[in-house]
């Protein structure tokens, strides 16, 4: 164990604060270190393991501050710095809450993962969770190239070899129209019967799109795609202002259209369910408060 380098918290967290802001100054402001200070803990950091673990040019801004080594190295970084946490923990040590970054779609968020976390919160109030909104390919793209994402809840866009799923649930499609409109008491509304209308769609990037549009060419049909938007929120009002209908995944309790002025009604049309689960990174392990939400979310779903 003697030729093992020592490696000390501060000097992983001044690496994770550089991360995590981008800037020398503002992850030195975070810390209440100086700027010297902050470089001084990732001059001896790098020292210790042999590697340039960030971009340390003066010139234009760049995209990216860390190195290819940086980049390997977070999840590290981020796995040391809580097991060093739940050591004091041991000995009943406070060192502050944990914190997990999870990417989810709008819809999720909006209609589920607000109650999932209103219960973890109370299970396990040491560990805050950050949210980011995306659509389902940024959910994927985000947990291939942002180590600090821990997790993704969404509807996979496309299998990823870099990914794995775990299904949750699934959600069947239903038409959506102004309380009056004609196609609100047809008895039965097939994909042809929605050729002439202007319809909202999601917009690219999004796997509910994808579904829709692969729909309509099977059935040998083409929508009239009116107006796209990334949140189901604002499909609803727009069909509520009259400026089209939609076809959108509903929940089984009413929670997308309840009290809302349009009409809701199953479509008979071969359209693929919507399968929302959670994404991890193939072959990586999860920190101990990533795995502990990620069970959480699970068990939730299965009750």
């Amino acid at each position: 164990m003697s030729d093992i380098p020592a490696l000390s918290t501060d000097q992983i967290g001044a690496f994770v604060e550089l991360s995590r802001h981008g800037q020398i100054r503002a992850a030195a402001a975070v810390l209440g270190i100086t700027e010297q200070g902050l470089r001084n803990r990732l001059l001896a950091l790098e020292q210790r393991l042999g590697v340039e673990l960030y971009r340390k040019s003066r010139g234009p801004r760049r995209s990216a501050v860390l190195t290819d080594q940086g980049r390997r190295f977070l999840p590290h970084a981020l796995g040391f710095l809580e097991r060093a946490q739940d050591l004091f923990r041991t000995f009943d040590v406070e060192t502050g809450a944990r914190e997990i970054r999870i990417a989810s779609s709008q819809y999720l968020i909006r209609y589920l993962l607000i109650d999932v976390l209103k219960g973890f919160r109370k299970a396990a109030p040491g560990i805050h969770v950050r949210i980011s909104t995306m659509n389902e390919l940024e959910v994927e793209e985000a947990l291939r190239n942002d180590p600090e994402v821990s997790m993704g809840v969404a509807a996979p866009y496309e299998p990823s070899p870099d990914l794995d799923y775990h299904e949750l649930f699934a959600m069947s499609w239903s038409l959506i129209t102004p309380p009056r409109h004609p196609l609100a008491g047809k008895r039965r509304v097939r994909l042809q019967d929605l050729t002439d209308q202007p319809l909202i769609i999601y917009e690219r990037g999004s796997t509910g799109r994808q579904h829709i549009l692969d729909a309509f060419h099977e059935s040998g049909h083409s929508p009239r795609v009116a107006l796209e938007t990334t949140s189901t929120e604002t499909v609803v009002s727009m069909v509520e202002a009259g400026l089209g209908i939609s076809i959108v995944p509903l929940l089984p309790s009413g929670a997308v259209t309840r009290g809302r002025r349009v009409h809701a009604r199953a479509l008979d049309a071969p359209i693929r369910p919507i399968h929302s689960g959670v994404l991890v990174r193939r072959g990586e392990k999860l920190s101990a408060s990533s795995a502990r939400l990620f069970d959480f979310v699970q068990s939730h779903f299965s009750e």
